[in-house]
C-alpha cells in the first residue's frame, strides 16, 4: 500500500475536522511549501499542538473514524478496562476539555450491557462531591454508548504510588481523607463502589483524590460464567472472595471499607497487602486475606496512629471492621492531627535544601520562599526525575503541574496563558522538542511573556545560539540544585514582572 503523502494526509485532517484551513495554511508556510517528508510534516503538527500523538498515529494508519465522539474531539487515549475506553477530549464549540468513557464495541449491541451501563451512568450524573468524578452527560444511540466527565489533570493512584515508590504518612493520610470522604458521600446516597483498588482513585494535579466508576462493577454480573472467564481482570472478584471469606451479603458497606483499607496499606508500604495473582482460585481463596503481612511488620516506621487505622479496616471479622466510612474518617482525622503535630516539631530547626536535581532533598523554610503560592509547570519525561521536581518546587510552596509532552504543554499554555507562573522544561531525555517548545512559546504573543527555564544536558549546549532567550527566558546545563533552580525561577519570575511595569 502506498505512503500518503503530507499533503494528502492533510487534506484528510482537514475533511475530518482535525485541522482548520488557517491552521494548515500554517503548517505549510512553515515549510514554505508542499513537497515535504510526511513524518516532518506530522512531527510539526504535534509539535504546534495542532494533532496530537494519538491523532497523528491513527491518521498515518489511514484511519478514518475514532476521531470523535458526537461534538467531542478525542486527543488521546487516558487509559483501557474490561468494558469502556477513557478518552482526553474537548468539545467542538467550546474547547472545554472532558473526559470521555466509552463503552467498548463487543458490548455495544447487548442491551444486557450498555442498558446497564448507561444505567449506572445516569445514576453517577446525581453524585456530586468534590471526591468523586463528576459525570456531567450519558451519551447513548445506535451502538454509541459513552459518559462525558470532567477531567482530572493527574495520574491514578496505582501509577503515583508506582513512581514514588511509598508516600509519607502525612501526604498519605491527607489523601486517604479525600477517598474516605468521597465513600461516606456515597454511603450516605445508599450507594458502595463494590470495585475500590489503587486504579480508581485519581490523584489531581493539584493533590486531591478522586473516586471513578461508582456502580460499574456490576456489569459484571451480566456476563456469563464462560464471559467471565475470558475476560483478563473481573472487576468483582476480590469482592466476592471477600464476601465468601467473611459471609456477608454483596453490596455489604463494610467490604468496601476493607479494600479502603488496602489503598492506604499500599500507599503506606508501596506493596499491596493481598498477594496479586492472575490465578481465579488463588483471588477466591480465605487463604489470601490471612496471609497479609501486618503493616507495622511490613514497615516498622509507620506511626502507630495510621498502623491503627489501617489495621481497624482491614479486620477480617466484619463485626469488628469499622462499621461506616464515617467512622473510618474520624479517626482518620485524629491521625491527620497528630501526624501534622510530629511534622511541625520535627521540622523546627530544619536546613536549606542544596542538593542537586539528581538526587534527594531537604525542607526549605516556606516562611522566605519566593515561590510560596505560585504554578510550576514541568515538562519532563523521565518519572523519577518528575518526582524530584515535584517534591523540590511542593517544598519550596509552589503548585506542580507535571507532563511529559511538549507538544501538550504548547497547547495547554496556549488556551491558558495563566494556567502556570513559570515553565521548566528538561531537554535532556526529550531531545531537541524540548528546545522547540522553548522557541514555539517565544513566537506567540499569548505565550512570549511567560516565564521558561530549559535544562540543557552537556551534549545540548551547541543548540544555546538556536535558543530565543531573554531575562525571563533562561537556559542552563544541567546538573544543577534545586535551590539553584528556585532561585533562577524567583529571578525568571521577577524579569516578567519588571516588563510588564
Amino acid at each position: 500500500m502506498r505512503k500518503k503523502s503530507a499533503e494528502e494526509i492533510g487534506q484528510i485532517a482537514l475533511n475530518l475536522g482535525l485541522l482548520s484551513h488557517q491552521q494548515l495554511h500554517e503548517a505549510w508556510a512553515s515549510f514554505q511549501g508542499r513537497d515535504v517528508d510526511v513524518d516532518d510534516f506530522m512531527e510539526l503538527l504535534k509539535r504546534r499542538g495542532m494533532l496530537t500523538n494519538y491523532q497523528v498515529e491513527r491518521l498515518t494508519k489511514g484511519e478514518k473514524i475514532g476521531f470523535f465522539f458526537d461534538r467531542y474531539k478525542v486527543l488521546y487515549l487516558v487509559g483501557s478496562g474490561t468494558f469502556a475506553r477513557v478518552y482526553r477530549a474537548v468539545h467542538c464549540d467550546t474547547e472545554e476539555g472532558r473526559a470521555l468513557k466509552g463503552l467498548r464495541n463487543r458490548f455495544s449491541e447487548r442491551p444486557d450491557q450498555y442498558n446497564r451501563f448507561v444505567r449506572e451512568g445516569k445514576f453517577g450524573c446525581s453524585l456530586r462531591h468534590p471526591n468523586i468524578v463528576r459525570i456531567d452527560e450519558v451519551v447513548s444511540h445506535g451502538r454509541v454508548h459513552f459518559f462525558v466527565m470532567e477531567f482530572v489533570e493527574g495520574r491514578n493512584m496505582r501509577e503515583f504510588v508506582k513512581i514514588r515508590k511509598k508516600l509519607h504518612p502525612l501526604e498519605a493520610t491527607r489523601l486517604m481523607l479525600d477517598v474516605v470522604e468521597g465513600m461516606r458521600y456515597a454511603f450516605d446516597q445508599g450507594l458502595t463502589h463494590r470495585d475500590l483498588k489503587m486504579s480508581n482513585v485519581l490523584v489531581s494535579s493539584r493533590g486531591q483524590a478522586k473516586l471513578v466508576d461508582f456502580g460499574l462493577a456490576s456489569m459484571d454480573e451480566t456476563l456469563s460464567d464462560e464471559e467471565l472467564e475470558r475476560l483478563p481482570n473481573i472487576r468483582t472478584i476480590d469482592y466476592a472472595a471477600l464476601e465468601r471469606a467473611t459471609g456477608v451479603h454483596k453490596d455489604d458497606a463494610r467490604s468496601d471499607i476493607y479494600f479502603l483499607g488496602c489503598i492506604y496499606y499500599n500507599m503506606l508500604t508501596g506493596v499491596p497487602p493481598l498477594l496479586e495473582t492472575r490465578d481465579r482460585i488463588q483471588r477466591l481463596s480465605k487463604q489470601r486475606f490471612m496471609d497479609v503481612v501486618p503493616i507495622r511488620k511490613a514497615d516498622s516506621s509507620i506511626p502507630h496512629c495510621v498502623a491503627a487505622v489501617v489495621n481497624k479496616s482491614m479486620i477480617l471479622d466484619p463485626n469488628r471492621r469499622y462499621q461506616t466510612p464515617a467512622v473510618m474518617l474520624n479517626d482518620l482525622e485524629t491521625a491527620y492531627r497528630r501526624l501534622t503535630e510530629m511534622s511541625h516539631a520535627a521540622s523546627e530547626g530544619s536546613s536549606p535544601d542544596d542538593t542537586k536535581v539528581e538526587g534527594g532533598d531537604s525542607s526549605p523554610s516556606l516562611l522566605n520562599s519566593p515561590l510560596l503560592g505560585r504554578t510550576v509547570m514541568i515538562v519532563e519525561s523521565d518519572g523519577q526525575m518528575q518526582e524530584v521536581f515535584r517534591k523540590g518546587f511542593k517544598k519550596a510552596g509552589a503548585r506542580v503541574l507535571l507532563t511529559s509532552d511538549p507538544g501538550r504543554a504548547l497547547h495547554r499554555l496556549s488556551q491558558d496563558p495563566q494556567v502556570a507562573d513559570c515553565l521548566v522544561v528538561d531537554a535532556e531525555i526529550i531531545g531537541l522538542p524540548a528546545l522547540e517548545l522553548f522557541n514555539d512559546l517565544a513566537e506567540s504573543n499569548d505565550t512570549a511573556a511567560i516565564p521558561v527555564i530549559l535544562l540543557v544536558g552537556e551534549n545540548q549546549t551547541k543548540w544555546r545560539p538556536h535558543a530565543k532567550v531573554a531575562k525571563h527566558r533562561r537556559i542552563f546545563k544541567m546538573p544543577i540544585t534545586m535551590k539553584q533552580l528556585r532561585d533562577v525561577m524567583a529571578q525568571v519570575i521577577d524579569a516578567k514582572a519588571e516588563k510588564e511595569k
